[in-house]
């Protein structure tokens, strides 16, 4: 059976296995699930807070677009970050692949494509990352996504 609440800010859906909110004023979307393995949780919107694992950080000056969340009892974590900044998919791409580096990733995939770049590697227990950018006028967009293996943070 679900249940629906209607507030001012957001509407709620309930069952017997989760709940899924989604807030209006800020179009966060939240779900949380029981599972037989544990609790899953999902954050999705603009304004949740950035909180990547261990070596990776937000792009210094960029304007997060969409930051979504899935992360399960256990510790394992996706997370798909979208941002804007005014510097170039060079810039950015150097900065990711400085970091994943750092935190140990081997780099799997360096490339142009179509005037953007694209960034991929694995860590040495299964974490994963792509950066992937592209630009257009003086504007360049960035999708940033880790996750699975040991990429806790």
């Amino acid at each position: 059976m679900l249940t629906a609440c209607d507030s001012d800010t957001s509407d709620t859906v309930t069952s017997e296995n989760g709940q899924l909110s989604i807030d209006s004023a800020s179009g966060e979307t939240t779900a949380t699930i029981q599972t037989e393995d544990g609790t899953a949780t999902f954050r999705s919107g603009a304004d949740v807070p950035v909180d990547l694992p261990r070596g990776f950080s937000l792009y210094p000056g960029a304007i997060v677009t969409s930051n979504s969340r899935f992360e399960q009892d256990g510790g394992s974590q996706v997370v798909l970050l979208s941002f804007e900044s005014e510097h170039d998919g060079e810039a950015i791409a150097d900065f990711y692949r400085d970091a994943a580096k750092a935190a140990g990733f081997k780099i799997a995939v360096d490339a142009s494509i179509n005037g953007g770049r694209l960034i991929t590697g694995e860590g040495e227990k299964g974490g994963v990352f792509t950066l992937s950018t592209s630009t257009e006028d003086g504007k360049t967009t960035a999708q940033l996504t880790t996750g699975l293996g040991d990429v806790a943070p």
